[in-house]
């Protein structure tokens, strides 16, 4: 299982919460994502949480092709 220091990916208000609380939670959770940033991906692609966002079939294909571009 991957670990990752949260206190590096989220503001510090969300932190210290439950994986669950996290994914629910609105994409401006994350650092560096503003609230206007957050905004303007739920009018675009209709994300509102950050499991939203981790779904968005556009950013799993752009992962998957960075994937690969490394593994050359």
């Amino acid at each position: 299982m991957a670990e990752i220091d949260l206190s590096k990916v989220l503001d510090k208000a969300w932190a210290d919460k439950s994986l669950p609380e996290i994914m629910a939670a609105p994409v401006a959770a994350l650092k560096g994502v503003s609230d206007r940033q957050g905004d303007l991906l739920q009018e675009a692609f209709g994300i509102k949480t950050v499991a939203d966002l981790a779904s968005l079939k556009y950013a799993r294909w752009a992962q998957a092709l960075a994937d690969l571009d490394t593994a050359k």
